[in-house]
C-alpha cells in the first residue's frame, strides 16, 4: 500500500467485549469460502493485534472507501471481513447510534481485537459475527455493505451471494484493495507482492480483484488507486 495518499483516477476499557457470534464450522477449519486459509492465518491469528500497525499505509484509503460510501444516519451496515475493526468509528459516524453495524470474519482472534474497540468506544449498536462470510448468522437486511481489503472474499461467489441475499435492492456498495499493477509497470510486481502476501491467500483474480462483484453490482464504477496498485470500487446491489 502507498504510504501517501494516492491519486485517484476511474477505470471503555471498564466495558466488557462484546460476545462474538459463531457459526458451525463443518468440515475443515478453513474453506474457499472464508477469506481466512492456512497460508495467512499467522496474519490473522497470533498477529491479530498488529493488524493496524503492519496495514497502516492503508489507512487513507479505508477512510477514502466509508467517506464514499452513501451510508446514512439509522442505516444497517454490513463491513464484510472486518477483522480488528479499523473501519468500524468511520461507519459509526455514518450510521450514528440509530444505525446498526454488523461485523463478519472468520478469524476469532481479529475480532477479540475488534471486541476490544467496540467496548472501549461502548457502541451497543455493533454486532460482531465469527464465521466464514458465506455461512454468517446475518438477520438483518442491511441498507449497505462495505468490503475493505478482503480479497479472497471477493473471488468467492458462495461468499458475495450470501452478503446480498441480505442486502435490500439498490443498497450502495463500496470496496477498496490492492491489485496488480498494469503490465507496462511490471517492476512494481514485486512490491505489490511483499506488501499483500501475508494477508491474502490467492491472488487470482488480482488483476480485475472486483470482477465478481460487479455481477451483483450493476453499476459499478471502478477507480484505481496509487498508480493502479489499488483500487476503489462503488455501486449498487442489484434488484431482486
Amino acid at each position: 500500500m502507498a504510504t501517501s495518499p494516492p491519486r485517484l483516477t476511474l477505470v471503555t476499557p471498564n466495558r466488557q467485549p462484546p460476545r462474538l457470534r459463531r457459526a458451525p464450522r463443518p468440515g475443515g477449519q478453513h474453506s474457499a469460502a472464508s477469506g481466512r486459509a492456512d497460508p495467512v492465518s499467522e496474519a490473522y491469528g497470533s498477529q491479530a493485534g498488529r493488524y493496524e500497525q503492519r496495514t497502516g499505509a492503508f489507512r487513507y484509503w479505508r477512510e477514502l472507501l466509508i467517506d464514499q460510501l452513501p451510508a446514512r444516519r439509522g442505516d444497517t451496515v454490513l463491513d464484510v471481513g472486518c477483522g480488528t475493526g479499523l473501519c468500524l468509528a468511520l461507519l459509526h459516524r455514518k450510521v450514528g447510534a440509530s444505525g446498526m453495524i454488523v461485523g463478519i470474519d472468520e478469524s476469532e482472534q481479529m475480532l477479540q481485537v475488534a471486541g476490544e474497540r467496540v467496548a472501549v468506544h461502548g457502541w451497543d449498536n455493533v454486532r460482531l459475527l465469527a464465521a466464514p462470510v458465506a455461512r454468517a448468522p446475518i438477520e438483518a437486511t442491511a441498507d449497505a455493505a462495505v468490503f475493505c481489503a478482503v480479497h479472497d472474499v471477493l473471488q468467492s461467489p458462495a461468499a458475495l451471494d450470501h452478503i446480498f441475499d441480505h442486502l435490500r435492492p439498490g443498497a450502495p456498495v463500496a470496496a477498496a484493495g490492492g491489485k496488480w499493477p498494469a503490465p507496462w509497470l511490471w517492476p512494481l510486481q514485486p512490491w505489490v507482492t511483499a506488501l499483500h502476501a501475508p494477508f491474502v491467500n490467492d491472488f487470482t483474480g488480482f488483476d480485475r480483484p472486483w470482477q465478481l462483484l460487479a455481477q451483483c453490482v450493476p453499476d459499478l464504477r471502478v477507480h484505481q488507486l496509487a498508480f493502479g496498485t489499488g483500487y476503489l470500487a462503488l455501486g449498487h446491489a442489484r434488484g431482486r
